[in-house]
């Protein structure tokens, strides 16, 4: 059975490059894979909910409607078992090593050469985790950064899911709906939320979430 991969970038000539560059078989046990695509955000949950079959996700963290790492915590908090690959043109050892100690199983930059992102993909299908070639990830230097990732790994899967979607801007109510709890099992979680990341309100968080990207996405931007 052929692997399926989602694409998820906003920029169509990219999502052609990783298509041209991975629609051949990534080894002797691969068939050529199922590739879907999707340009924003919000298209690759729903791709995700509608394919929980999806073996793997190369994620960017810029594009319409995800904000920096935030993003990648959303997409493994509510899709554990799918490996993600983040996929970024700021591709400087903070974000690589952030992006590994939030959950990726791999970094490609959007300059790595075709043979680089073939073999980043094959290697994280195989188990491996996938990382730019030369790179050393040294230590977080930033210590407030580094104090809300251990806060952010602390959370359970479904705790980290509705930091997720506070960060997307959800209000509880739209939380409960999406995860089908009531609005009081919301509450529960925003509260052991709050009190893991050492904060006293949802906006609190929501501003400190973001900040874990902030930098990469200046750089985006730039």
């Amino acid at each position: 059975m052929a692997v399926q991969i989602l694409v998820a970038d906003d920029h169509p000539l990219f999502r052609d490059a990783i298509k041209s560059a991975i629609s051949i078989p990534l080894g002797d046990d691969f068939e050529p894979p199922m590739i879907r695509e999707a340009e924003d955000f919000g298209s690759a949950i729903t791709s995700l909910n509608e394919h929980p079959e999806t073996d793997l996700v190369l994620l960017d963290l810029s594009m319409p409607g995800s904000s920096g790492l935030s993003a990648l915590v959303s997409v493994r908090a509510a899709f554990p078992a799918v490996p993600v690959i983040v996929i970024s043109g700021t591709d400087d050892a903070s974000t690589v090593r952030r992006s590994i100690e939030l959950g990726a199983s791999g970094f490609i930059s959007k300059s790595a050469r075709t043979d680089a992102i073939r073999k980043g993909v094959a290697d994280v299908l195989a188990g491996d985790i996938a990382l730019p070639e030369g790179i050393n990830l040294g230590s977080e230097h930033d210590p407030e950064i580094g104090d809300l990732i251990r806060r952010i790994r602390t959370l359970t899967p479904q705790q980290a899911r509705v930091l997720g979607m506070l960060g997307e801007g959800l209000l509880n109510k739209q939380i409960a709906y999406e995860l089908s709890v009531s609005e009081a099992t919301i509450k529960a979680h925003v509260s052991a939320v709050l009190q893991k990341l050492n904060v006293d309100s949802r906006t609190q968080a929501v501003i400190l979430l973001s900040k874990i990207g902030a930098d990469m996405l200046r750089d985006e931007q730039d």
